[in-house]
């Protein structure tokens, strides 16, 4: 969960670290869901592995976007992507691939940038330098 917080420190997005488990700390991660939005927070990324039911149970007690990251454990990290990716109806968390944080992160940009024309510039400019960079080998 490192890359995200390397890629959202880049494109200048103020963030917060927590460490939390639906399963190990309910209490404190039903809490922190239920209160995010009227703490200022805009969207969440959540990465867990094995019975990864963090992002489920955090979109379950939020309005705001949730993005779950599948984290390798055991069974190459299947098991937490199946975990998260299979939400029911009406409480939906976007998934990215297996350890994919980075990509999570650029999710979480591209939902801010909507609303931001000044981080829609750098998200701009981040995908112009990343196809310069891939065409020039």
């Amino acid at each position: 969960m490192e890359k995200a917080g390397q890629v959202l420190e880049q494109f200048g997005i103020e963030h917060e670290t927590r460490v939390l488990s639906a399963h190990k700390t309910p209490d404190e991660t039903l809490a922190f869901a239920a209160g995010a939005a009227d703490a200022g927070f805009e969207v969440i990324i959540c990465g867990a592995g094995k019975a990864a039911h963090l992002a489920g149970v955090v979109a379950a007690k939020t309005v705001l976007p949730v993005i779950g990251v599948p984290l390798s454990a055991s069974l190459d990290g299947l098991d937490a992507l199946l975990s998260t990716v299979q939400m029911p109806t009406g409480i939906p968390v976007a998934t990215v691939a297996v350890d994919a944080a980075a990509n999570a992160a650029l999710l979480a940009v591209s939902i801010l940038a909507v609303s931001d024309p000044g981080l829609r510039e750098k998200l701009v400019a981040y995908r112009r330098d990343l196809a310069e960079k891939t065409l020039a080998g």
